[in-house]
């Protein structure tokens, strides 16, 4: 056994690990439908107007607006009705005095009108179309470029490519663009004891849950995952994975980051690369490890499931979306009160997840091995390292999960 050095405090520990996250340089040209979740590398600059035609906002009929002036439902106005106008038809005739054109939304408008009157404000009688209500110059019409001119900048450097950017990337015809690469992270499970999803379960063995939560976090955030597998608890093996995942932008191991006989994680750090901490004042995630291999970075995950997706999102999650050049995650937040008295230790800032009902939070934790203190929550409540009691019915902050 090999206590703790010394822990560091959990600000001390994001300031360090942010410190060592170097946003990504690496570029890749990808299509419209693979950019969702990206940050653009470059400024698109539309070179068409959209919409590219004047078109009809309504289902209706396209009219001069002068011909409607002064139409009501007392004084209906008499037009001849002339072609039927549909999507992606281009009109054949120009409109003249006194006709209008049945027309669909999103059709091209014929030339000489200047409007549409919505089919709920007409009437058909026989060939002609009785207007009950008058229209302007422009009413219900979308015209060229009323979205988007030539010239116009549509989207910027730095930007995420999210659902609505697709589309107008798509608007201007655009079906690629240059974005920023997603960070590499290798995610490993550490243990003798860990046994693989769809294998028979021995005794004394448990199923692989870390590599599955931590690879849910890495592309849940901008990270692409290469899931690793389990390795055993030896120095040589640890090492070989390093050795052979090289590439990765960061290596994620979970379990072997403690003080027990079998935590050699801190040994593989010290003999290839640079430790930057080690143990950190928090419950649950104390054993945790970070450090660096040239500019490989090295997290190593405490192996209690609860502990090692806590630190997942408090520790990894940050230093992962600044790679990716995203913008930093604020949890949305909601204030409750506490259902039961709650110890805590001084000097140690605890993450104690609940479960809400209406404005009641109920504590959720059980243990950090039981993974159900973080699936069966609905978010959690931070504990200062200087708060040692919250009495029941106190009023507590909740970040959601």
């Amino acid at each position: 056994m090999r206590p703790f050095k010394r822990l560091i405090s959990l600000e001390q520990a994001l300031s360090l690990t942010s410190t060592c996250a170097v946003p990504t340089k690496k570029t890749e040209r990808l299509s419209v439908v693979e950019a969702i979740g990206r940050v653009s590398a470059e400024d698109v600059v539309s070179k068409m107007s959209v919409p590219p035609f004047p078109r009809s906002a309504m289902d209706g009929y396209a009219v001069r607006a002068r011909d409607t002036f002064g139409a009501s439902k007392l004084k209906p106005i008499r037009l001849s009705q002339g072609e039927a106008i549909r999507v992606g038809s281009v009109p054949k005739k120009a409109l003249t005095k006194d006709v209008c054109a049945m027309i669909a939304t999103g059709a091209m408008i014929p030339k000489g009108a200047d409007a549409v009157v919505m089919v709920e404000d007409t009437e058909v009688e026989g060939k002609a179309v009785l207007l009950h209500e008058s229209v302007h110059p422009g009413q219900n019409v979308s015209r060229k470029g009323e979205d988007i001119t030539p010239g116009t900048k549509i989207i910027s450097y730095g930007q995420v490519l999210n659902p609505s950017k697709l589309g107008v990337l798509a608007a201007v015809g655009r079906d690629e663009i240059r974005a920023y690469a997603k960070p590499l992270v290798g995610v490993v499970s550490t243990g003798n004891e860990i046994t693989e999803l769809g294998s028979e379960l021995g005794p004394g063995k448990v199923y692989n849950i870390n590599s599955y939560t931590l690879c849910g976090a890495v592309s849940a955030n901008g990270g692409q995952v290469r899931m690793l597998g389990i390795v055993d608890d030896t120095v040589e093996d640890i090492e070989r994975v390093v050795r052979e995942n090289s590439d990765c932008d960061i290596l994620v191991f979970s379990g072997g980051s403690s003080v027990g006989e079998r935590d050699i994680m801190i040994d593989v750090l010290e003999r290839n690369g640079k430790v930057v901490f080690h143990g950190i004042a928090m419950k649950p995630g104390k054993p945790t490890l970070f450090g660096t291999i040239e500019e490989q970075l090295v997290f190593g995950m405490p192996g209690h499931p609860t502990s090692c997706l806590s630190n997942a999102y408090l520790l990894l999650t940050p230093v992962l979306r600044k790679m990716a050049r995203l913008p930093p995650q604020r949890p949305a937040c909601v204030p409750a009160r506490i259902a039961k008295r709650v110890v805590s230790t001084t000097g140690r800032t605890q993450f104690l997840t609940v479960r809400l009902d209406g404005d009641i939070a109920h504590p959720a934790f059980k243990e950090s091995s039981a993974i159900t203190s973080m699936a069966f929550a609905d978010g959690y409540v931070v504990i200062p390292a200087d708060v040692d009691l919250i009495e029941k019915g106190e009023r507590v902050t909740v970040y959601l999960l």
